[in-house]
């Protein structure tokens, strides 16, 4: 299985082909220093055998932004180096911390822009990213990323919507592309040429006037030419569409290119595996060999796998999946993909973020601060002697499910099929009801469900039941009147 296989990014071998992208966390202090929690969120990727482990963004610099995790500094080495010597000491995962820049941003939505920096601001971000990559490699870590992404520092001197004209104008794609070179020549004077220094910028802007896949092609072609040894993908999450919540400081994540970066539960699977693909692609058939990880709605361990096997990707990308169950990449070496917690995209996780809030996941038991811990042998919850009574009845264009409880389960998913279809989780609840709102009158449906428990443990098939939408009187009187 080629997502198994080991891959060598310039010294830096990872056991399998499976990553968690950068993932805000919320659990460190206004400090920035690493803490028990944190350290606790990234042991259980390692001990769930992630193969790259991407530290969430972490600033180059002492501007203040709440819980973020922070590099800026000799005083934050100590807890640098903890977090990677516990990783090692778990497992053969590898560890890289995702280092940022970002700009100011206030509560009346008011919010600094690249065109406001001066030269000395310029030298002095890029001074500060290669300290930071220098300090990451004293730490121990076995490379680092720089964040190039969203709406952060890096990303906006790359945009289409760079309003700078001097040396870093964004009338040009060289112009756009020269702060990206200058901070990636500092990075290597600071750390040499034999540590993994990846990258992770967007493939898509998903705004107005922002840049697409076209674009991201050659933006990578140049990243490769620079001599980075590894890209990671991403797409939206920007300011310039943001939604402005009155005495909130902007988030980039509430617009439309901010349902793109975190696809939600009404996206299909797999929305982005193109966008990487077309960059893998070219700049292959440039001469480059760069690993390119694929992000986006990846769930299913046969969808990774095949992405792998015709060569859209190198490496796959993870992160709500991965928070739902660490134990992932574990539970596939071990053909146990029936206990996977499948993450259902609900972006509670998203939303906790938006708030400055410690951010868990949803599927984990009520009061967890951590995913548990795996547990193969437990017994999957079953369903009471006398079944589960699974029930649906049609009501006002929504088909309303109820079944029985389960004592001690965390959840339950809900299975749809549609006119005799591949019956597929339509959504995962914590109670034992919900209403099904994406169904179509004339349609035929056939509903189950399964109860799982903290472990990903899950019992067997409730009864299933068959329902006919009907269809609203309008369009049935349409097609007798067609009949006649």
């Amino acid at each position: 299985m080629k997502l198994l296989e080991p891959l060598d990014i310039n010294g830096m071998v990872l056991p399998n082909r499976v990553a968690v992208p950068a993932m805000v966390t919320r659990l460190s202090g206004e400090d920035g220093f690493i803490n028990d929690d944190i350290v606790d969120r990234y042991r259980r990727y390692a001990e769930g055998e992630v193969g790259l482990i991407v530290v969430e963004a972490t600033a180059v610099h002492s501007a203040k932004s709440g819980p973020l995790l922070r590099i800026g500094d000799d005083e934050f080495l100590p807890g640098h180096r903890r977090l990677a010597e516990t990783i090692h000491a778990t497992s053969d995962s590898r560890v890289v911390p995702q280092i940022i820049h970002f700009m100011k941003v206030a509560r009346s939505g008011w919010r600094q822009r690249i065109e406001d920096l001066s030269e000395k601001d310029i030298e002095s971000i890029i001074h500060d990213f290669g300290m930071a990559a220098l300090r990451a490699r004293e730490a121990g870590y076995d490379g680092v990323e720089l964040h190039s992404a969203h709406a952060y520092t890096l990303a906006s001197f790359l945009s289409r919507r760079n309003a700078r004209k001097d040396a870093y104008s964004g009338r040009t794609l060289e112009g756009r592309l020269a702060m990206f070179g200058r901070v990636m020549a500092e990075v290597r004077k600071r750390v040499g040429h034999d540590w993994p220094v990846g990258i992770r910028f967007l493939a898509e802007e998903a705004i107005k006037d922002g840049y697409t896949l076209d674009e991201a092609k050659r933006i990578a072609l140049r990243m490769a030419q620079a001599g980075v040894d590894y890209i990671s993908l991403s797409v939206g999450g920007k300011f310039e569409d943001a939604v402005h919540r009155e005495g909130h400081p902007l988030y980039p994540y509430t617009g439309y290119s901010g349902d793109r970066c975190m696809p939600g539960n009404w996206y299909p699977p797999l929305p982005h595996v193109h966008l990487a693909a077309g960059i893998k692609q070219f700049i292959n058939e440039k001469g480059y060999a760069v690993p390119v990880m694929s992000v986006g709605k990846i769930a299913d361990p046969a969808d990774a796998e095949r992405l792998l096997q015709e060569g859209k990707a190198d490496l796959i990308g993870m992160a709500r999946q991965l928070l739902a169950d660490p134990d992932w990449p574990k539970k596939v070496r071990e053909n146990r993909p029936d206990q996977i917690v499948r993450c259902i995209y609900c972006n509670v996780c998203k939303q906790l973020d938006e708030n400055f809030r410690e951010v868990h996941c949803f599927l984990w038991p009520k009061g967890a601060r951590q995913a548990p811990a795996d547990d193969p042998d437990r017994e999957a919850p079953q369903w009471p002697a006398d079944g589960a009574g699974l029930t649906a009845e049609a009501d006002g264009g929504q088909v309303r499910l109820t079944w029985t409880a389960v004592p001690g389960v965390v959840g339950y998913d809900v299975y749809r099929s549609e006119d005799g279809g591949p019956a597929t989780v339509a959504e995962a609840v914590k109670s034992n009801k919900h209403a099904d709102r994406v169904v179509l009158g004339g349609c035929r449906y056939t509903y189950f469900v399964r109860a799982f428990d903290a472990h990903g443990n899950a019992g067997p098939p409730s009864n299933a039941v068959e329902l006919d939408m009907p269809l609203p009187e309008p369009v049935r009187a349409l097609r007798e009147g067609a009949a006649v």
